[in-house]
């Protein structure tokens, strides 16, 4: 196997590398709610999970390519594609929570701002 097969799998480790420091530097914790996580991300990732299937089953213009993919394949599906679709609704629940704080904390610094202006 060349490092061109495990292609997918670091760009969905640089997504994560990129995306879970997050959780200690805004004190998300999104992590430790894991009923609320697995059901976002089964709501976001099976949608397109039973799309991806339908697609490739059916034949045509939806593939993967064999040279740039891991040769594990589940129900047809690189076992990175699949990966696909837990990494990238996670990395958006935890961009999404940390944005939140990061807009709260400019909120309260500019009330107490405005409060010691006064």
């Amino acid at each position: 196997m060349s490092l061109l097969h495990w292609s997918y799998v670091a760009m969905l480790a640089f997504c994560l590398a990129g995306t879970l420091p997050l959780v200690p530097a805004f004190g998300l914790d999104v992590l430790r709610q894991r009923r609320r996580l697995l059901l976002t991300i089964a709501m976001a990732g099976v949608p397109f999970l039973v799309w991806d299937l339908y697609a490739t089953h059916a034949g045509g213009h939806w593939t993967f390519d064999a040279a740039q993919t891991l040769p594990v394949r589940v129900a047809g599906l690189p076992l990175e594609e699949i990966a696909f679709f837990v990494v990238i609704p996670l990395v958006s629940v935890l961009t999404l929570e940390a944005v939140k704080v990061a807009r709260r904390r400019v909120r309260e610094a500019s009330t107490r701002r405005r409060q010691d202006a006064r």
